[in-house]
Protein backbone atom coordinates (compact mmCIF):
# COMPACT_ATOMS: atom_id res chain seq x y z
CA UNK A 1 0.00 0.00 0.00
CA UNK A 2 1.63 3.24 -1.01
CA UNK A 3 0.48 6.17 0.95
CA UNK A 4 0.62 10.13 -0.15
CA UNK A 5 0.65 12.72 3.44
CA UNK A 6 -0.60 15.65 2.69
CA UNK A 7 -1.68 18.97 4.20
CA UNK A 8 -5.50 18.38 4.20
CA UNK A 9 -6.06 21.48 1.81
CA UNK A 10 -7.43 21.36 -1.82
CA UNK A 11 -4.17 22.88 -2.95
CA UNK A 12 -2.37 19.84 -1.19
CA UNK A 13 -4.47 17.78 -3.23
CA UNK A 14 -3.57 19.66 -6.17
CA UNK A 15 -0.17 19.14 -5.76
CA UNK A 16 -0.53 15.32 -5.12
CA UNK A 17 -1.82 14.57 -8.27
CA UNK A 18 1.15 16.58 -9.62
CA UNK A 19 3.56 14.57 -7.42
CA UNK A 20 2.14 11.11 -8.41
CA UNK A 21 2.08 12.38 -12.21
CA UNK A 22 5.84 13.43 -11.69
CA UNK A 23 6.87 10.16 -9.31
CA UNK A 24 4.89 8.01 -11.34
CA UNK A 25 3.45 6.07 -8.31
CA UNK A 26 -0.14 6.76 -7.44
CA UNK A 27 -1.23 6.22 -3.79
CA UNK A 28 -4.00 3.71 -2.28
CA UNK A 29 -4.39 6.71 -0.01
CA UNK A 30 -4.43 10.36 0.82
CA UNK A 31 -3.98 11.19 4.22
CA UNK A 32 -3.90 14.46 6.61
CA UNK A 33 -0.91 15.02 8.49
CA UNK A 34 -0.64 14.14 11.57
CA UNK A 35 -3.54 10.83 10.96
CA UNK A 36 -2.00 7.90 12.26
CA UNK A 37 -0.61 5.48 9.78
CA UNK A 38 -1.73 1.58 8.76
CA UNK A 39 -0.34 -1.04 10.29
CA UNK A 40 0.68 -2.24 6.78
CA UNK A 41 2.15 0.16 4.35
CA UNK A 42 4.97 -0.05 1.53
CA UNK A 43 5.39 3.61 0.97
CA UNK A 44 4.38 6.64 2.78
CA UNK A 45 5.27 9.57 1.06
CA UNK A 46 5.01 13.41 2.20
CA UNK A 47 3.24 15.70 -0.28
CA UNK A 48 4.68 19.42 0.10
CA UNK A 49 2.16 21.75 -0.77
CA UNK A 50 3.32 24.06 -3.91
CA UNK A 51 1.18 26.41 -5.46
CA UNK A 52 2.85 26.12 -8.84
CA UNK A 53 2.31 22.41 -9.10
CA UNK A 54 -1.44 22.96 -8.10
CA UNK A 55 -1.97 25.77 -10.52
CA UNK A 56 -0.35 23.32 -13.36
CA UNK A 57 -2.88 20.76 -12.40
CA UNK A 58 -5.67 22.81 -12.54
CA UNK A 59 -5.02 24.22 -15.88
CA UNK A 60 -4.73 20.93 -16.71
CA UNK A 61 -8.14 19.64 -15.58
CA UNK A 62 -9.58 22.83 -17.64
CA UNK A 63 -8.42 21.52 -20.76
CA UNK A 64 -10.64 18.24 -19.72
CA UNK A 65 -13.54 19.04 -17.46
CA UNK A 66 -16.10 21.81 -18.02
CA UNK A 67 -16.55 24.46 -16.10
CA UNK A 68 -19.59 23.85 -14.11
CA UNK A 69 -17.54 19.98 -13.14
CA UNK A 70 -14.65 22.09 -12.05
CA UNK A 71 -17.30 23.97 -9.88
CA UNK A 72 -18.06 20.74 -8.35
CA UNK A 73 -14.71 19.19 -7.77
CA UNK A 74 -14.04 22.53 -5.75
CA UNK A 75 -17.64 22.06 -3.91
CA UNK A 76 -17.09 18.47 -3.37
CA UNK A 77 -14.07 19.58 -1.09
CA UNK A 78 -15.71 21.09 1.34
CA UNK A 79 -17.61 17.33 1.93
CA UNK A 80 -15.13 16.25 4.55
CA UNK A 81 -15.94 12.59 4.47
CA UNK A 82 -13.66 10.42 5.14
CA UNK A 83 -12.91 9.41 1.24
CA UNK A 84 -13.00 12.78 0.04
CA UNK A 85 -9.53 13.19 -0.86
CA UNK A 86 -8.74 9.76 -2.07
CA UNK A 87 -12.16 9.74 -4.29
CA UNK A 88 -11.10 13.37 -5.96
CA UNK A 89 -7.67 11.71 -6.43
CA UNK A 90 -8.86 8.89 -8.20
CA UNK A 91 -11.83 11.28 -10.31
CA UNK A 92 -9.24 13.86 -11.56
CA UNK A 93 -6.77 11.06 -12.37
CA UNK A 94 -9.40 9.41 -14.53
CA UNK A 95 -10.35 12.56 -15.92
CA UNK A 96 -6.33 13.48 -17.19
CA UNK A 97 -5.70 10.19 -18.46
CA UNK A 98 -9.84 9.25 -20.15
CA UNK A 99 -9.38 10.30 -24.46
CA UNK A 100 -13.23 11.90 -23.71
CA UNK A 101 -14.97 13.26 -20.91
CA UNK A 102 -15.84 11.31 -18.21
CA UNK A 103 -18.45 13.38 -16.51
CA UNK A 104 -21.53 11.78 -17.62
CA UNK A 105 -19.78 8.31 -17.31
CA UNK A 106 -21.97 7.37 -14.50
CA UNK A 107 -21.06 3.54 -14.80
CA UNK A 108 -17.74 4.30 -13.15
CA UNK A 109 -18.10 3.90 -9.49
CA UNK A 110 -15.74 7.27 -9.50
CA UNK A 111 -18.00 9.60 -10.88
CA UNK A 112 -20.70 8.25 -9.50
CA UNK A 113 -19.74 8.45 -6.08
CA UNK A 114 -18.51 12.00 -7.01
CA UNK A 115 -22.05 13.07 -8.54
CA UNK A 116 -23.96 11.75 -4.66
CA UNK A 117 -20.92 13.86 -2.93
CA UNK A 118 -21.83 16.76 -4.49
CA UNK A 119 -25.53 16.48 -3.91
CA UNK A 120 -24.77 16.04 -0.72
CA UNK A 121 -22.78 18.87 -0.43
CA UNK A 122 -25.16 21.73 -2.79
CA UNK A 123 -28.05 19.58 -0.58
CA UNK A 124 -26.59 21.06 3.03
CA UNK A 125 -26.18 24.57 1.12
CA UNK A 126 -29.52 24.84 0.69
CA UNK A 127 -30.47 23.63 3.83
CA UNK A 128 -29.01 26.87 5.18
CA UNK A 129 -30.53 28.86 2.79
CA UNK A 130 -33.97 27.49 4.19
CA UNK A 131 -32.90 27.18 7.88
CA UNK A 132 -30.78 30.14 8.81
CA UNK A 133 -32.42 32.59 11.59
CA UNK A 134 -30.88 35.93 11.88
CA UNK A 135 -31.13 38.04 15.56
CA UNK A 136 -30.43 41.51 15.32
CA UNK A 137 -27.37 42.61 17.92
CA UNK A 138 -27.51 45.96 19.98
CA UNK A 139 -25.55 47.21 17.25
CA UNK A 140 -27.18 46.57 14.57
CA UNK A 141 -25.80 43.72 13.47
CA UNK A 142 -27.88 40.49 12.49
CA UNK A 143 -26.17 37.57 14.17
CA UNK A 144 -26.64 34.19 12.67
CA UNK A 145 -25.60 30.83 13.83
CA UNK A 146 -25.35 27.29 11.63
CA UNK A 147 -23.46 23.77 12.54
CA UNK A 148 -23.60 22.15 9.12
CA UNK A 149 -22.98 18.48 8.49
CA UNK A 150 -20.44 19.75 5.39
CA UNK A 151 -18.43 22.87 5.19
CA UNK A 152 -21.03 24.15 3.29
CA UNK A 153 -21.40 27.71 4.63
CA UNK A 154 -18.95 29.55 1.80
CA UNK A 155 -21.22 28.12 -1.08
CA UNK A 156 -24.41 30.08 0.80
CA UNK A 157 -22.35 33.52 1.37
CA UNK A 158 -23.06 35.23 -2.20
CA UNK A 159 -27.19 34.51 -1.77
CA UNK A 160 -26.94 36.38 1.82
CA UNK A 161 -24.64 39.20 0.19
CA UNK A 162 -27.66 39.62 -2.29
CA UNK A 163 -30.34 39.22 -0.27
CA UNK A 164 -29.46 41.76 2.70
CA UNK A 165 -27.31 43.85 1.51
CA UNK A 166 -28.60 46.60 3.35
CA UNK A 167 -27.58 45.70 6.68
CA UNK A 168 -24.86 44.45 8.73
CA UNK A 169 -24.10 40.32 9.12
CA UNK A 170 -22.46 37.95 10.72
CA UNK A 171 -23.02 34.21 10.08
CA UNK A 172 -20.87 32.00 12.11
CA UNK A 173 -20.01 28.39 11.49
CA UNK A 174 -19.92 27.20 15.38
CA UNK A 175 -18.46 23.29 15.07
CA UNK A 176 -15.75 25.10 12.51
CA UNK A 177 -15.32 27.94 14.96
CA UNK A 178 -15.21 31.21 11.44
CA UNK A 179 -17.47 32.90 9.62
CA UNK A 180 -18.29 35.38 7.36
CA UNK A 181 -18.82 39.01 8.31
CA UNK A 182 -20.57 41.60 5.92
CA UNK A 183 -20.15 45.18 6.91
CA UNK A 184 -22.03 46.96 3.86
CA UNK A 185 -19.62 46.78 1.36
CA UNK A 186 -17.97 43.90 1.28
CA UNK A 187 -17.80 40.36 3.19
CA UNK A 188 -14.95 38.78 4.78
CA UNK A 189 -14.10 36.03 6.01
CA UNK A 190 -13.46 35.74 10.04
CA UNK A 191 -12.32 34.02 13.03
CA UNK A 192 -12.34 34.48 16.83
CA UNK A 193 -9.41 33.89 19.49
CA UNK A 194 -9.98 30.98 21.60
CA UNK A 195 -10.46 32.91 24.66
CA UNK A 196 -13.54 34.89 23.29
CA UNK A 197 -15.41 32.23 22.03
CA UNK A 198 -17.64 32.51 24.62
CA UNK A 199 -21.63 32.78 24.64
CA UNK A 200 -23.36 33.23 21.51
CA UNK A 201 -20.12 31.86 19.66
CA UNK A 202 -20.83 28.84 21.33
CA UNK A 203 -25.02 28.24 21.78
CA UNK A 204 -25.39 30.26 18.61
CA UNK A 205 -27.65 32.62 20.50
CA UNK A 206 -27.28 36.44 21.91
CA UNK A 207 -27.55 36.76 25.36
CA UNK A 208 -30.61 39.20 25.85
CA UNK A 209 -27.49 42.17 27.01
CA UNK A 210 -26.29 41.91 23.41
CA UNK A 211 -29.98 41.53 21.67
CA UNK A 212 -31.40 44.89 20.26
CA UNK A 213 -34.41 45.97 22.19
CA UNK A 214 -36.77 44.46 19.87
CA UNK A 215 -35.74 41.47 19.16
CA UNK A 216 -37.65 40.01 21.42
CA UNK A 217 -40.59 41.40 20.69
CA UNK A 218 -40.08 39.94 17.14
CA UNK A 219 -39.04 36.60 18.28
CA UNK A 220 -42.40 36.00 20.02
CA UNK A 221 -43.89 37.33 16.88
CA UNK A 222 -42.47 34.91 14.75
CA UNK A 223 -42.99 32.19 17.31
CA UNK A 224 -46.71 32.91 17.37
CA UNK A 225 -47.35 33.42 13.53
CA UNK A 226 -45.20 29.66 13.15
CA UNK A 227 -47.72 28.33 15.67
CA UNK A 228 -51.26 30.33 14.46
CA UNK A 229 -49.82 28.50 10.14
CA UNK A 230 -49.75 25.32 11.76
CA UNK A 231 -53.41 23.19 11.06
CA UNK A 232 -53.60 20.74 13.81
CA UNK A 233 -55.35 18.49 11.91
CA UNK A 234 -52.75 18.25 9.77
CA UNK A 235 -49.79 17.66 11.95
CA UNK A 236 -47.51 15.01 10.65
CA UNK A 237 -44.13 14.68 12.84
CA UNK A 238 -42.41 12.10 10.35
CA UNK A 239 -43.01 14.57 7.41
CA UNK A 240 -42.02 17.68 9.50
CA UNK A 241 -38.53 15.87 10.47
CA UNK A 242 -38.55 14.92 6.95
CA UNK A 243 -38.48 18.98 5.52
CA UNK A 244 -36.69 20.40 9.00
CA UNK A 245 -34.39 17.56 10.22
CA UNK A 246 -34.53 17.89 14.04
CA UNK A 247 -30.05 19.14 13.59
CA UNK A 248 -31.24 22.08 13.08
CA UNK A 249 -33.83 22.93 15.40
CA UNK A 250 -30.91 24.12 17.81
CA UNK A 251 -30.82 27.67 15.61
CA UNK A 252 -34.31 27.96 14.72
CA UNK A 253 -35.99 30.69 16.87
CA UNK A 254 -39.69 28.50 16.26
CA UNK A 255 -37.96 25.88 17.82
CA UNK A 256 -37.01 27.14 20.99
Amino acid sequence: MTIFIFDNTFEGLLTSVFEAYSRRTFPDALLPEGEPLPLFHDEAFMVITEEKKAKRVWRGLQKKLSSGALSCLAQCWLAEEAETPILLFRYMRKAIDAPRSIETNFADPDVLEFSRMWKRVDWERLRMLQFIRFQKAADGTFFAAVEPEKNALPLAIDHFKDRFADQPWLIYDIKRAYGFYYDLKEVRQVTFEEGSREGHLVTGMLDESLMDKDEKLFQQLWKTYFKAICIKERINPRKHKQDMPVRYWKHLTEKQ
